[in-house]
């Protein structure tokens, strides 16, 4: 691989698990996306051995003024406005509850940018979407507007260049040994290759966890891309969909699409 590089881990960083990952992503970018896929069946099969943060990468000529902008919005003087930094600081106000809170908003998030629903760069639009989120819509605003959502906005921009990824998206993975450099992995490869990287950092053969049933798949991961299975089952798309269909004859998910993407939903998920 060309695009591997060895790291210094972060002060910070604390490790539960061996191994830890740090994937630096634009929520709303196709490779990002894709990315997201190869760490759900990391997830599936091995996140036993690892813990993982993302680190939001979103690349922006500018923040000069949005601290103001934002301001005048939440004081009424501004209905609304648009900006592309708005979607990642959305993230980071939602994480503020939680992170299965953030993941939940950047889910949906992603949905209404695929299907082209909603203009998810617009403050109005965001806050839709929070509404249509398990989380505390009242709080998410008021930390929408606050600085803790920015800062920690900023504080991945920083990550993003200290750790010199230039690439999005990136995975850095560290293990528990603070002194030992991480193994920066720049752009996508085939999964394999991130299982054959943790191997190497365990030092030892690892033990996959079985898959789980397409139903089970989906209370985990309640809305997912025609691709996002194949990809984990190792299967075709035309296969995939076979199956997905005939999960949708029984009423267990739902297909929401447009003329580019197909999303499938569980249907007793928010």
């Amino acid at each position: 691989m060309d695009h591997v590089q060895l790291l210094t881990k972060p002060v910070a960083a604390s490790i539960t698990k061996p191994i830890e990952l740090y994937i630096f992503i634009d929520p709303l970018s196709a490779n990002s996306l894709r990315m997201q896929t190869v760490l759900r069946k990391l997830q599936l099969e091995y996140d036993h051995y690892f813990t993982w943060r993302y680190v939001l990468s979103t690349k922006l000529a500018s923040l000069n003024t949005l601290g103001r902008r934002t301001k005048g919005c939440l004081t009424g003087t501004q209905l609304d406005f648009t900006h592309p930094a708005l979607p990642s600081i959305a993230i980071k106000a939602a994480e503020l509850q939680g992170k299965r809170a953030a993941a939940r908003y950047m889910l949906k998030l992603q949905e209404h940018a695929l299907l082209k629903t909603k203009e998810v760069n617009s403050y109005a639009a965001l806050i839709d979407i929070a509404k249509e989120t398990a989380i505390d819509v009242e709080e998410f605003i008021s930390d929408f507007g606050s600085k803790e959502a920015a800062r920690a906005f900023q504080c991945d921009l920083h990550i993003t260049r200290e750790m010199e990824v230039d690439e999005v998206p990136s995975i850095v993975f560290f293990n528990e040994r603070i002194e030992d450099e991480g193994l920066k992995v720049s752009g996508m490869y085939p999964y394999e290759v991130y299982v054959q990287i943790l191997q190497e950092m365990m030092s030892e053969e690892v033990m996959s966890n079985p898959l789980p049933s397409f139903d089970e798949l989906f209370v985990r991961y309640p809305i997912l891309t025609t691709y996002d299975v194949a990809q984990i089952y190792s299967i075709t798309e035309q296969e995939a969909e076979r199956e997905l269909k005939k999960r949708m004859l029984q009423q267990k998910i739902e297909r929401i699409h447009n003329n580019e993407v197909t999303l499938w939903r569980h249907k007793h998920k928010i």
